[in-house]
């Protein structure tokens, strides 16, 4: 009796400790990325990630926010890598010590969207900020965010140069929701919103929107990779992180992106920049 109680102890031991290995080995297979809707509601990452994980065995956990959000998740060490868009807020995460190895991945653009009946007469003004003007003047219906996402910093700054504070104005309403529902929102209200190009194009079909203003160079859409730091937080999954944004830049990636979208919408939805410096975007 004594024999079989220690077989079984034994047993329950051997068990508990494969266990306990397999949730280890299955924690470590687990990437969490913090990134923006953008990414998701285009369509970029259902392509991307299934040839990641095969090439790897590694497993990504995306949490699609704003990129205000997703750096709030890299500050409390809740991912292990970010692709985001907001390249100020970016620069003071890794100045904080909060990110490591901020990369340059790719850019589209933004553009002000809006009903076709245009009624700020805004349609083919080349500046943003001008645009911004008559939909205040004309006290038309503007769709913001307002979920400090990468999208949301733009359309603030661009608020700021035109020397307008729409805070509180009736004709200015904010979802606090992505920009996939924040264009259906746009849509059903027939109102203005900033949107990025590609979330746009990959949703169009089902948007009575049209594009009004576009080309100006501060409705540039630059994204960044970037590592959570494993100095301040030891439990991230570097080794994941690091695959994975090296992934992002790589050739066989950056081929992928820049045909992105041709199929469909007869341009890519985004343009890669691996190797490059910031100022030569656009260019």
């Amino acid at each position: 009796m004594k024999i079989n109680r220690w077989v079984t102890l034994l047993g329950v031991i051997s068990l508990l400790f494969l266990h306990g290995k397999t949730s280890v080995g299955a924690q470590q297979k687990t990437i969490v990325l913090g990134t923006t809707t953008s990414t998701q509601d285009s369509g970029l990452f259902e392509v991307l990630i299934p040839i990641f994980e095969k090439k790897t065995g590694y497993f990504v956990k995306t949490i699609a926010v704003g990129s205000g959000q997703a750096m709030v998740l890299g500050q409390r060490g809740e991912a292990d890598l970010l692709l985001v868009h907001s390249p100020a807020a970016e620069k003071k995460f890794v100045a904080e010590g909060c990110g490591i190895n901020r990369r340059l991945v790719m850019h589209n653009d933004f553009v002000i969207v809006g009903p076709s009946e245009d009624p700020a007469k805004v349609k083919g003004l080349r500046s943003a900020s001008e645009s911004f003007k008559r939909i205040a003047s004309a006290k038309a219906l503007f769709l913001s965010r307002a979920d400090k996402s990468g999208t949301h910093v733009k359309e603030m700054d661009i608020w700021k140069r035109s020397g307008i504070n729409p805070e509180g104005e009736k004709w200015y309403q904010q979802t606090g929701l992505g920009m996939g529902q924040t264009l259906n929102v746009a849509a059903e209200k027939k109102g203005y919103t900033l949107a990025d190009r590609g979330t746009y194009l990959a949703l169009k079909k089902n948007l009575e929107l049209s594009i009004l203003v576009e080309g100006d160079a501060i409705l540039l859409n630059a994204y960044h990779v970037i590592e959570i730091n494993p100095a301040r937080w030891p439990k991230v999954n570097a080794a994941g992180a690091r695959a994975f944004a090296n992934f992002m830049v790589s050739r066989e990636t950056q081929g992928i992106i820049k045909t992105f979208g041709v199929d469909k919408f007869g341009s890519p939805l985004f343009f890669p920049d691996a190797g490059k410096k910031e100022e030569e975007l656009g260019r």
